[in-house]
């Protein structure tokens, strides 16, 4: 692959791409085109739960493609990986999320999820919190903190308010004309953010009080990332509707929104096809869900990354970092400065060392590897992070 035909045929997201050119990826290391291994601490942005290649997700994926492939339109005909990945996921769940619409994206999901809670209200207010991430779709967007991310493209969604994460004072901000609250459980963009003791327990509440839905957004800390299969869990909370995707295919294209039986059953009536999608439950990737999901369920790795967040940090200590933010292996290291985390992010990737940035935080590298991650595969990576931190000067700084 030349270079110059990536950035010429390829639609760009920044004026300066990393640019590595991929050769193949195996368990906690990508490879370029001229062999060099790169150890993975970011995994597809938390996609890639269990590393790159693993042996029981990629023998789903040919199992299911020497089988069939795309056959129908989104809920009509029925397809066996989409029906055992949806049985055993509502087996995980609390009670009332017992059905899944399988979308393509997470930002896709959220928006299946707006949809539902207007549509089961008959409210049209949506509240989200400053700082918020949930896509890039119009919607999703629009639930977005950041004016200057969405100046460019409004009009956005209208009937949408905003109230502070972790911020109670906020909550009466909720009303009865609210259709829902939408809140990442780990606020991920502004920096990996978690909930304060007895918040989102705070935010149930306030949302039970005036029969408005609540949303939460797991499509980041999802399938094992946090210590638990979903970080809500942690929280003494649970949503009314909950929107997945990321981890949940080991890094193909994948969402989805899960809410109660009888929720769900009004996006089929009133207008029928109420919510509809081309390859959303696409046999193969739900194959993969499948075995994704059985991997998680059937090995120690979930409660293995609270050992590993331990691990990192103990040794990620440095004058230069501030802190450590998160949650199991949905980590991330805050330095003094954007500097010094632009510097450690671009040195790192001429290291063979693969950190990235988080959305809004700029004094954050994200640290979020495969689950599968070994112990010494951290301590090497953590290693070069020091070092790297230890030849900072201002003036190495691009």
């Amino acid at each position: 692959m030349a270079t110059d035909d990536f950035f010429k045929y390829q639609a760009q997201t920044t004026p300066h791409p990393l640019g590595l050119e991929i050769s193949h990826a195996k368990g906690s290391y990508i490879f370029d085109a001229n062999g060099k291994a790169h150890l993975d601490f970011v995994a597809g942005v938390s996609a890639c739960g269990l590393g790159h290649g693993h042996p029981r997700v990629t023998k789903a994926i040919k199992d299911q493609v020497d089988r069939y492939m795309h056959v129908m339109v989104y809920g009509e005909y029925i397809q066996s990986p989409a029906v055992e990945f949806t049985k055993l996921l509502a087996a995980q769940l609390p009670e009332n999320l017992e059905t899944t619409y399988l979308v393509n994206s997470g930002t896709e999901a959220m928006e299946g999820a707006l949809k539902l809670a207007r549509r089961c209200t008959g409210r049209s207010e949506l509240i989200a919190a400053n700082h918020a991430y949930h896509g890039n779709t119009t919607g999703s967007l629009s639930l977005m903190g950041y004016e200057e991310r969405k100046s460019a493209f409004r009009p956005l969604m209208p009937d949408i308010r905003f109230i502070n994460f972790n911020d109670e004072g906020d909550l009466q901000r909720i009303t009865e004309k609210t259709a829902a609250v939408v809140l990442e459980t780990i606020q991920g963009g502004a920096g990996f953010i978690l909930p304060k003791e007895g918040y989102l327990e705070q935010v149930r509440k306030r949302c039970d009080e005036v029969g408005a839905l609540l949303i939460l957004d797991e499509i980041q800390p999802g399938f094992g990332r946090t210590g638990k299969l979903f970080a809500f869990e942690h929280f003494n909370c649970v949503p009314d509707i909950l929107v997945i995707g990321k981890g949940m295919a080991s890094g193909l294209p994948v969402g989805a929104f899960v809410a109660s039986h009888q929720m769900m059953a009004t996006l089929q009536d009133n207008p029928k096809l109420g919510h509809i999608t081309t390859f959303g439950g696409n046999p193969v990737i739900a194959a993969a869900s499948l075995a994704t999901l059985n991997e998680l369920l059937e090995t120690t790795l979930i409660p293995d990354t609270l050992e590993k967040e331990k691990l990192f940090r103990r040794l990620l200590v440095h004058p230069l970092i501030e802190e450590v933010r998160g949650k199991g292996l949905m980590l991330a290291l805050i330095l003094k400065t954007k500097d010094i985390a632009d510097y450690l992010i671009l040195e790192a990737a001429k290291n063979g060392l693969i950190l990235f940035w988080l959305l809004f935080e700029t004094r954050a590298a994200r640290i979020s590897p495969p689950l599968t991650i070994s112990m010494k595969e951290i301590e090497a990576g953590c290693d070069q992070i020091i070092t790297i931190l230890n030849s900072y000067q201002p003036s190495t700084v691009n």
